[in-house]
């Protein structure tokens, strides 16, 4: 006589949990192609803010990325701000054939969400939100005038023969990017409170994953 085989507790909490983990991981890509093509959309809307260079542009696609980061982890935000940008420049291109300016958005982008997470996810408050938006505002604005001197400025020049004088860095490009972080931050924050039940909602399911 065949015996049907009976799990034991453990085995059947352990089957429920990786069930449980496969739901999850589809629940976070969907949720981070969503938000992948909101910010995609967002980086359309870009504006230039006299009186800096035409070629610097706010978007607030960063916003998104930031939704991810806060509800679903560091590694969503980083996939949102990557392929927003995989998906621009497969769609519009680069004026130079290689995503110089692509990379430059990404790396900004992730140079802002990655403290905001950190200082945040440390304090779980308002004000900790606030302390991290800054943070990252002036961590992205200092490092992002480090990489256009080192490796963004140098790129154009040689594939464009654009060339820029270093000191716009200082007049021109952290500034930009201190009120480009603070427009982003007014914007998410706007929208946390407006939506801080159901992120706090979302948060606590990946926690609990």
């Amino acid at each position: 006589m065949l015996r049907k085989a009976r799990l034991s507790s453990k085995e059947m909490n352990l089957l429920k949990g990786e069930r449980f983990m496969k739901k999850m991981n589809t629940r976070m890509f969907v949720t981070v192609g969503m938000l992948s093509a909101i910010s995609y959309v967002l980086m359309l809307f870009n504006f230039p803010i006299p009186p800096f260079p035409q070629f610097l542009m706010v978007d607030f696609s960063d916003v998104p990325a930031l939704i991810a980061t806060i509800t679903l982890g560091p590694v969503a935000g980083i996939l949102v701000e990557l392929f927003k940008n995989v998906i621009d420049y497969v769609l519009t291109g680069s004026d130079t054939g290689i995503p110089i300016g692509h990379a430059a958005n990404f790396a900004a982008g992730v140079l802002l969400i990655l403290p905001t997470y950190y200082i945040y996810s440390r304090f779980q408050s308002k004000k900790g939100l606030l302390i991290g938006l800054i943070t990252g505002t002036v961590v992205m604005s200092v490092s992002m005038g480090i990489l256009n001197y080192f490796i963004f400025l140098p790129a154009y020049k040689y594939f464009m023969n654009f060339e820029l004088p270093a000191e716009i860095i200082v007049t021109g490009i952290i500034p930009f990017n201190i009120l480009k972080g603070i427009l982003v931050s007014v914007v998410f924050i706007l929208l946390f409170v407006r939506l801080q039940g159901w992120l706090a909602r979302q948060t606590s399911i990946n926690k609990a994953a």
